[in-house]
């Protein structure tokens, strides 16, 4: 894990380790990623929930899920507030498999792979984003029974 180095100088030296340095976790929009905390962590702080979102489960394990393109950052506090470990978050595109169509100023992204279907992507026109979402979201309704 990115943070397990991190994770093992702030335990022998919280205070330092985090005036040293700060982990940088890349994650990409829409996935998931799993990182560790140190297992005495009871708070997570996220500076833009916009951006990143983050679930903590036991033994400091936390999911954390890329929203929204950006950076932000993330904080870990103990039962008493203090800090155990900060750390950058970067939600970044898809590397592989998205072609993105620009037409003047309208964009459209497809998935690729192996054959290009229409995919949904923060920046794409309006008018696109909306039909595409919208034939996602009526089939999912179609899929568990609704009208």
């Amino acid at each position: 894990m990115v943070l397990g180095a991190f994770y093992a100088s702030a335990v022998a030296a919280p205070h330092a380790a985090l005036a040293e340095a700060s982990a940088i976790v890349a994650v990409t929009v829409d996935n998931a990623k799993l990182i560790r905390l140190p297992e005495n962590t009871q708070t997570v702080i996220v500076g833009n929930p916009i951006i990143a979102d983050v679930a903590l489960q036991k033994n400091g394990v936390v999911i954390l899920t890329g929203k929204s393109f950006g950076s932000t950052n993330l904080i870990a506090l103990d039962r008493g507030g203090n800090m155990l470990a900060e750390s950058t978050i970067r939600v970044q595109a898809p590397q592989a498999a998205v072609v993105t169509v620009q037409r003047g100023l309208e964009r459209e992204s497809y998935s690729c792979t192996p054959n290009c279907q229409p995919s949904v992507q923060l920046g794409d026109s309006t008018k696109y984003f909306g039909d595409v979402s919208g034939q996602a979201e009526a089939r999912r309704a179609l899929a568990v029974g609704g009208k």
